[in-house]
């Protein structure tokens, strides 16, 4: 550490050295400077703030005596390693947000992790030329602010992929480029301005889409799901006047079933005769692993009621922070205002790589590769599952990227992933996914990060873990 920040205010009657002293102590107790980080030298300090030598001395003097930082003679002065202090009630101001849904940001992946991809087969190579070749054309640009509705070159791309895709006729007028889904989400909240009203949300349902409604100001309306998809009867039944519904028709999250074309109709015609919106959370559709995906719903509306969400998280890199979304074409003014105003797209150099990405052909080919790759480290998982789990774990259904696991009578799925995580693997508890308690507890096991050397290992360890009370 060379430098500090600290002013000095020679007008104050106030000591310099007190002040220094004050500056370095406040930095110390916030912990602005960590324990054990060396202070600078006398001479240093003393340059840098304009004073003698013997004003930084007195400073550092005081530090010592109220055991503050410790001196090592020629070897300068350090932060002195001090007990933590106690914690508030609740959580502590900088402790990560949702710690129930995210274990770890910027880790590497564990085993049975969901919502990343394979950490072993991304083409880096590829990836960082197309990044680097992004980053020179930003710096080149003009010196100019950049449409906050995204990269043109991106919505373009991102408007035929979905044409050849998910089968959604849609211009790039039409097309956003977001800070992920929860950048997309939170786009449509604002521009439709829902606060008071309800919301439908599939039950279960991924928690933290169900907490972004609530903190927006929207009661959420649990909507059952079974093997056709959302309930459409029981929506109606529940809240029939909604305004919106939030939903994951292509594959159901957790659960993985694809909505049925009746159920999607029935959905349609509901919007449509209430004037409601639908929030199509295309969840992994582009990754189906078994025949083709199903068209997305948005190719199916002709009445201008679905705004389709997409992400390149699952796909590409959670990292990027970058999704995108489609919106009707009478929408497409209000979402551009909004856009401008409240949530203009991400950073430049991201959007470009993206873009090459999709537009010269990598894109679609690397989803191919994880296609055939993730499916054979899904029936690994299954296998050992069945040879290395039994009487602990049941598989219930293949939702995806993800095997669902019911555990046995009496089990917490909460504990279970709590002590797995200790463990060095991070399977996802299903219980907090529920808004109504689930009649069994399940674990939800990611399959895109599933080592086939240590597969039937993890699954041995999760399952004396289920077992233990």
């Amino acid at each position: 550490m060379t430098s500090l920040p600290i002013g000095v205010d020679r007008a104050r009657n106030v000591p310099l050295a007190t002040q220094i002293y004050a500056a370095i102590r406040a930095a110390i107790e916030s912990g602005q400077i960590p324990a054990e980080a060396k202070l600078p030298s006398w001479r240093d300090l003393a340059a840098q703030l304009g004073v003698s030598r013997g004003t930084v001395r007195l400073a550092y003097e005081r530090l010592i005596d109220e055991q503050l930082a410790t001196s090592f003679g020629a070897a300068g002065t350090r932060v002195t390693q001090r007990p933590a202090a106690p914690a508030a009630a609740g959580r502590a101001p900088d402790a990560p947000p949702m710690p129930d849904l995210f274990h770890a940001f910027g880790a590497a992946p564990l085993a049975f992790q969901m919502g990343v991809p394979a950490q072993d087969a991304f083409p880096y190579k590829l990836w960082s030329r197309m990044v680097t070749r992004a980053a020179r054309r930003t710096a080149a640009a003009p010196v100019g602010y950049p449409d906050p509705r995204g990269d043109p070159d991106l919505r373009r791309a991102v408007a035929a992929y979905l044409g050849i895709a998910r089968g959604i006729r849609c211009s790039p007028s039409q097309v956003l480029i977001t800070a992920g889904f929860a950048g997309a989400l939170g786009l449509v909240l604002r521009a439709l301005g829902l606060a008071g009203k309800s919301a439908w949300f599939e039950d279960p349902g991924f928690p933290l889409t169900r907490t972004a409604l609530s903190l927006a100001g929207l009661t959420v309306t649990a909507v059952p799901i079974d093997a056709d998809g959302l309930d459409v009867a029981a929506g109606i039944r529940l809240a029939p006047d909604a305004p919106l519904a939030v939903v994951t028709p292509g594959q159901q999250a957790p659960l993985g079933m694809t909505m049925t074309l009746a159920r999607r109709r029935a959905l349609l015609d509901w919007a449509r005769a209430n004037g409601a919106w639908i929030v199509e959370d295309d969840y992994l559709s582009e990754l189906q692993l078994e025949g083709r995906a199903a068209p997305a719903l948005a190719a199916l509306d002709d009445g201008g009621r679905v705004l389709h969400v997409g992400t390149f998280s699952k796909t590409i890199s959670p990292a990027l922070r970058l999704g995108f979304l489609v919106v009707p074409p009478a929408l497409v003014r209000l979402f551009g205002d909004v856009a401008a105003c409240l949530a203009p797209a991400p950073g430049a150099p991201g959007q470009r790589a993206v873009a090459d990405f999709l537009q010269e052909g990598h894109y679609l080919r690397h989803l191919r590769r994880m296609k055939r790759l993730y499916a054979g480290r899904r029936t690994a998982l299954l296998r050992c599952l069945h040879e290395e789990a039994r009487g602990a774990l049941t598989v219930q259904a293949t939702a995806g990227m993800a095997v669902v696991a019911r555990l046995r009578d009496g089990a917490s799925d909460v504990d279970v992933a709590a002590r797995a995580l200790q463990a060095g693997m991070a399977p996802v508890p299903l219980s907090p996914w529920h808004m109504h308690m689930p009649q069994s507890s399940g674990l939800l096991l990611g399959v895109t990060n599933v080592d086939p050397g240590r597969v039937a290992a993890d699954c041995r360890r999760l399952a004396d873990l289920a077992r233990a009370r």
